[in-house]
């Protein structure tokens, strides 16, 4: 095999710097000066390696200032915004037999990739330390095992819980958390505090299916809100919601990193939906499950750090940034605090501390935020892979989101090609998908996919996803050839 030539092997060099996440979407590249001086070549050398990986997609030129990385353009073909401020009236429409249904499914197949789920893999995660830290404590409090913990959670925890929350912009005491399991519970206390059976709750359309279930599960409605994928749910049509309906309970949103879409609210939607809530006396619930996965250089502040009279219920979870066995989550309730504590107590009591103790002591050094940087790099990386795969072999017409961070990419098939249809499809072949029908009661997103980033990106699962892509090829012409078939005349 011949050695490609040296502009070749340079671009190559930046082009796996820019897909490990070295090098990230939006900052400059090294100059040609600088290229010429780092590695002893060529001015016409240096040139040619900026010039192949602009032209690859994967850099950017702008006058007088240099080349700055972005991802090829046929990866991040936006989807469109919602057409309307329609929204889907208040409905039971039997989500939990659709999931039920979709797990049975998946429950007879053997799985040889998990493309499902919206987490990482064992080895994401800081497996050994928080083994070593939960030994720790372990000898630090022996009798943890035995002893209860107050039904608020473990007081250490609450208050490094409380530090950290500061630099998400808000002020919270350790005595406005209760530690739950995960951000389910946490979900289900703040619905269980502000509502009841029948009750209506706006949500955003598409949402995570576990919402839906929690609602189908608590007898209340879904009234369902079109959700941009860039900017989250469309404030002018829950606005127009919330004077065409009477009985909205609650209003429940993913502010950052949207579950499926992976939209980013801009902070002046966050002061303007905090602000309509709180003047129409209705409970705000932010589900913050990904917020600390935005790849942002500072944190991004939460939806509560607009609350200024206690409107908004703040739910989260370390599921997915630090221990998915842990089953760790947390609530700040506001003015329902008090209401939660003791919905806490009478539906599972306290959370066992030992667990509480660990993530205490390694969410308080910095070993947690040094874990954070290499957990957002890395799922960079693998949103990146995935999406090149993708864009090269699905077919055209196909379009997926760009989220800024988090472990999906939600896809849009072309022709609209049903969702189920490519689930069972691929279930066959024993790779697992979660098909756009889950993320509404309505079907308005049948022909989508949440593909999860979160498994190692290698040759597996590079396999799997050209496989994914040959079926939607295959469904694709299959329809394209029921659609152009001419009619059998009727005899007679």
């Amino acid at each position: 095999m011949s050695t490609p030539p040296l502009y070749r092997r340079w671009a190559n060099h930046y082009l796996h710097a820019i897909q490990s996440g070295a090098l990230s979407p939006g900052e400059r590249m090294p100059s040609v000066r600088k290229l010429m001086q780092t590695h002893g070549i060529s001015l016409s050398t240096a040139l040619q390696v900026c010039r192949v990986l602009e032209e690859d997609g994967w850099l950017e030129a702008r006058p007088r200032s240099g080349y700055f990385v972005q991802l090829p353009k046929r990866t991040t073909v936006p989807l469109d915004e919602p057409s309307s401020t329609r929204v889907d009236p208040a409905q039971f429409v039997g989500i939990h037999d659709r999931v039920s249904r979709f797990i049975l499914s998946r429950r007879q197949h053997p799985i040889a990739l998990n493309l499902c789920g919206s987490r990482g893999e064992p080895d994401f995660y800081p497996v050994k330390a928080l083994h070593k830290v939960a030994q720790h404590c372990l000898r630090l409090y022996p009798e943890v095992l035995v002893s209860p913990v107050a039904n608020s959670g473990h007081s250490k925890l609450r208050h490094i819980l409380a530090r950290r929350s500061l630099a998400r912009g808000m002020t919270l005491s350790p005595d406005d958390i209760v530690i739950t399991h995960g951000c389910t519970e946490a979900l289900n206390l703040a619905l269980r505090a502000v509502a009841k059976p029948g009750d209506t709750i706006a949500v955003e359309s598409p949402t995570f299916y576990g919402l839906l279930q929690i609602l189908e599960s608590l007898g209340m409605r879904a009234l369902e809100i079109p959700t941009s994928p860039q900017h989250g749910i469309s404030l002018d049509a829950l606005e127009l919601a919330m004077q065409t309906y009477d009985n909205i309970r609650a209003v429940v949103v993913i502010p950052i990193l949207q579950n499926p879409l992976g939209s980013l609210m801009p902070d002046s939607h966050k002061a303007r939906l905090a602000d309509m809530c709180a003047k129409a006396n209705i409970p705000l619930i932010e589900d913050d499950t990904y917020g600390e996965l935005a790849d942002s250089p500072t944190p991004a502040h939460t939806l509560k750090a607009w609350d200024r009279n206690g409107n908004i219920i703040y739910c989260t979870s370390l599921h997915k940034t630090l221990a998915p066995g842990m089953r760790l989550g947390w609530i700040s309730a506001g003015r329902w605090q008090a209401r939660v504590d003791m919905l806490k107590h009478t539906q599972t009591r306290q959370n066992e501390g030992w667990s509480q103790l660990a993530a205490a002591e390694y969410l308080g050094s910095s070993a947690y935020d040094r874990h954070m940087h290499r957990l957002k790099a890395l799922l960079r990386q693998q949103r990146q892979r995935t999406a090149e795969v993708i864009a090269r072999h699905f077919p055209p017409g196909t379009r997926l989101t760009n989220p800024a961070g988090g472990f999906s990419l939600w896809v849009e098939l072309p022709d609209r090609i049903p969702s189920e249809a490519v689930f069972e499809a691929a279930l066959n072949e024993g790779i697992l998908i979660a098909p756009g029908v889950l993320f509404s009661n309505s079907n308005r997103w049948e022909h989508y996919l949440r593909i999860n980033c979160g498994v190692r990106f290698g040759a597996k699962v590079e396999a799997g996803l050209i496989q994914l892509g040959q079926i939607v090829h295959t469904l694709l012409q299959q329809s394209r050839r029921t659609r152009n078939s001419p009619a059998v005349p009727l005899a007679g």
